[in-house]
């Protein structure tokens, strides 16, 4: 039985189950024209809606009854339709802050202005590349690269981070203000400006100004209540874990494994034995990829990832490419940075053995369907990985109801310490993978001859563990359980929408990814302006942003660039801190 973000199953809100939903879809809505609606797709859209209040099955219902009686009616008729079921039944309030699934659909309008601003950037053919086919990639050092022995490496002129002038006049360069006091802003269980005294960080001045911390992509700052309980551990409870018979032992190794269980409720995890501690995402997918596909692949065997992908999620592939045989494929975007489904799909053979692709784009914010992905990927029989590193700490994530896989994300991203990090896998990938490393903690007995090792997670987690940052991991994850991360969600929605609109105003400047499903990050480039200037001209005010290529080289040449100056948006970001960023722009 399914259940609800609301706690509880379907049936005790008097819905009906899974079964049930299917045999009403298989008797009332069965495949009319072979297309759009299969009986199975139904079900499971009614089923999200019924779960997380995702509203795309109506709108799949309105694009099916368009095709089948195209003839007589048009798809706004049913699209007028669908929005007063919508309004009438209240899933236009609950799809705003449910999950990410409900494809945050208002967004779109405010977005769709801007993707004309795309259209003139230089692309490079990573689109054009038969998506049937795969890459043999190469890893190779410096030394090998600067010998020539790889010709394939790219040289390119600094102006590629210049985009073609666009004529903006007309535009409107006022700021929009307006908007409430941070006290009077709501998120949850707290107010803004609550949220804004729980991290000391924001009282600093930079240069003179009030830190406006911008960066949160790279890494986000820390709560007092996780600051306090990492004081807490180290002056009443540090030592290490299930190994001692002592009491300083206990209290560690009871703070640790509670850590583990807030991840495991935090992502929905089914028990706390799915999450193996690791150092962030990056020793994550490194982890997935050696100890469990690695095993795996043959000579010819195919690996996809997709063009978004942060290097932490495509090196590690090409390494046990290399080493393997096997050949990468990449799923290519859209104009507005979004994965392109159907292409998608037709990269799937009998040789594909894995999927890894990310929840977040770290450069374009791009929120990926990854329900989708993960269902199409199930269909072909192949396993998947979800990069959540840019995700965890702004949309609610349930691995369960996704049916993911794996699951990989970096504590520093979700307002705990560095250097922490977990991977969620199923019960059976966990069991299938060889262990990552060996030595202590890891092993039940060892003996020359043989050494037995313990079952997940205890045999990824060889030697002793960030026990102290995986504690202040539970306490980050506890603060924003805390506020509610459906509020958080709702707001960080609000606040990325008017930023993209405000920037979107400035003369000059030209927003790198505007996919109507959109998290965070709000890159650019301007006319005329190195990014590098940019940058300093931005923290002279006080404003932190990253400018760089962001470890995502592949997906800003696709848009003709090298760099992009990029501020992520983060809980505790206000209104304000957008307007003075506008501000401190338009001044360049």
């Amino acid at each position: 039985m399914t259940t609800n973000n609301f706690g509880g199953s379907a049936a005790d809100f008097g819905l009906p189950s899974e079964l049930e939903l299917e045999s009403l879809a298989n008797s009332l809505l069965s495949d009319i024209d072979g297309s759009l609606f299969e009986p199975e797709v139904c079900a499971e859209g009614i089923e999200e809606l019924v779960t997380n209040g995702d509203t795309g099955v109506f709108d799949t219902a309105a694009n099916k009854a368009s095709k089948v009686f195209g003839g007589q009616l048009k798809t706004q008729d049913f699209e007028n339709i669908i929005d007063d079921l919508k309004r009438e039944a209240g899933y236009d309030e609950l799809s705003g802050v449910a999950s990410e699934y409900s494809g945050l659909t208002d967004i779109g309008g405010g977005f769709r202005e801007l993707e004309d601003q795309t259209s003139t950037y230089e692309r490079t053919d990573a689109n054009k590349r038969s998506q049937h086919t795969g890459y043999a990639p190469q890893v190779i050092s410096q030394q090998q690269a600067a010998s020539g022995s790889d010709l394939s490496v790219r040289t390119t002129a600094d102006d590629r981070n210049v985009i073609p002038a666009k004529d903006n006049a007309g535009v409107d360069s006022r700021t929009v203000g307006g908007q409430k006091g941070n006290s009077q802003i709501v998120i949850g269980t707290k107010t803004l400006e609550q949220i804004r005294q729980d991290f000391p960080i924001l009282q600093e001045k930079v240069n003179g100004n009030p830190l406006i911390w911008l960066d949160n992509g790279a890494t986000t700052q820390r709560p007092r209540q996780v600051i306090d309980r990492l004081s807490y551990y180290y002056e009443h409870e540090n030592s290490n874990v299930h190994r001692g018979a002592h009491t300083l032992a206990a209290k560690s190794t009871d703070a640790y494994e509670k850590a583990r269980q807030t991840v495991a409720d935090f992502i929905g995890a089914p028990s706390k034995d799915n999450v193996v501690f690791v150092r962030g995402t990056t020793e994550g997918i490194n982890l997935v990829a050696h100890s469990y596909v690695k095993p795996l692949l043959q000579p010819g065997d195919e690996i996809i990832v997709s063009l978004l992908e942060h290097h932490a999620n495509i090196v590690p592939w090409q390494l046990v490419a290399q080493e393997t045989g096997a050949v990468i494929k990449v799923i290519p975007v859209d104009e507005s940075g979004q994965l392109i489904l159907p292409e998608y799909e037709k990269l799937f053979t009998k040789r594909t053995k894995f999927v890894s692709v990310t929840h977040v784009s770290n450069v374009l914010g791009t929120i990926t369907p990854v329900a989708e992905l993960i269902a199409i990927a199930h269909r072909h029989g192949v396993r998947i990985l979800i990069d959540g590193a840019q995700s965890i700490a702004h949309i609610p994530i349930n691995v369960t109801a996704l049916d993911a896989d794996w699951f990989v994300f970096s504590g520093h991203k979700v307002y705990a310490p560095t250097g922490i990090g977990a991977v969620y896998g199923k019960k059976e990938v966990l069991e299938e993978a060889k262990p990552y490393h060996g030595g202590g903690n890891m092993i039940q007995d060892v003996t020359f001859e043989r050494t037995i090792y313990n079952p997940a997670p205890n045999k990824f987690e060889a030697g002793t563990g960030s026990i102290g940052d995986a504690v202040g991991l539970g306490a980050a994850l506890d603060y924003l359980n805390g506020i509610g991360m459906p509020a958080v969600s709702k707001y960080e929605h609000e606040l990325v929408t008017y930023g993209m609109k405000e920037l979107g105003k400035i003369q000059g400047l030209h927003l790198i990814g505007t996919a109507a499903n959109k998290s965070s990050a709000l890159s650019f480039v301007i006319d005329g302006v190195s990014n590098d200037a940019v940058g300093q001209k931005l923290d002279q005010n006080g404003i932190a942003v990253r400018v760089g290529h962001h470890c995502a080289q592949p997906i800003l040449r696709h848009y003709g660039l090298e760099s992009v100056v990029r501020p992520t948006l983060a809980l505790y970001n206000s209104f304000e801190d957008i307007d003075t960023l506008a501000k401190v722009l338009r001044s360049l």
